[in-house]
């Protein structure tokens, strides 16, 4: 008969329970490319597809944490909307509500994926207990200033940050293929192509569909 004290040092060594299944960081285009309806379009289709029934229910059960960036040219990326633990649902429809009215921070400026990348990717360390940590990244357009995107590929995979990402293809039809080469890495990862803007609200509710609720059916 095992006994309490061998009992409580098994439970002592066994691993922690993850209180947080998934952090996963928005990234929004907010280019000089990006016209105000275009950034409109890409809120409101973002926090529908956020309130969309399965991936509420995902990431309320995967005790999710959630975070809104937006970024454009060289230094300037920022976190708009902070992690927010969701807990439960109300939780969830407020996240929601804060990014289909965020105001927009910039206007005309360049595209600097790889800086908004490394933005992004820091921020994780305060969200550690998280067991997977997802950057899902949107643009329109090509990194054309700062870094490049692959130059910060190897820190990604170091930290064990995975970044997907949607491909709006309103003037650049190649651009799936730009960011495959250049913007995904991590086990996994994938681009979603929108042919426009007006495409995008479709295409991001099942690019979260792809990476909340694939990802969390196993979760007891």
């Amino acid at each position: 008969m095992v006994s309490l004290r061998t009992l409580a040092v098994c439970l002592s060594l066994a691993p922690p329970a993850w209180a947080c299944d998934l952090a996963l960081a928005l990234a929004v285009d907010v280019s000089g490319s990006v016209d105000s309806k275009e950034f409109r379009i890409q809120m409101d289709g973002l926090a529908a597809g956020l309130r969309d029934p399965i991936v509420s229910e995902a990431l309320v059960r995967g005790q999710a944490q959630l975070m809104l960036v937006q970024w454009t040219g060289a230094s300037r990326q920022k976190i708009t909307v902070p992690w927010t633990q969701i807990d439960s649902f109300h939780a969830l429809d407020g996240f929601a509500a804060q990014v289909a009215s965020d105001p927009r921070v910039w206007r005309n400026f360049s595209t600097a994926i790889g800086e908004a990348l490394e933005k992004t990717m820091d921020s994780f360390e305060s969200v550690s207990e998280c067991k997977r940590h997802l950057i899902d990244l949107s643009g329109d357009g090509v990194s054309n200033e700062g870094v490049e995107p692959t130059k910060v590929h190897s820190v990604l995979r170091n930290r064990g940050v995975t970044v997907n990402a949607i491909a709006i293809e309103e003037s650049e039809p190649d651009l799936t293929a730009y960011f495959f080469e250049n913007v995904i890495v991590g086990e996994g990862a994938f681009v979603v192509s929108a042919s426009g803007f007006e495409d995008y609200p479709e295409r991001i509710r099942k690019k979260l569909l792809r990476e909340v609720v694939e990802q969390t059916a196993g979760l007891k």
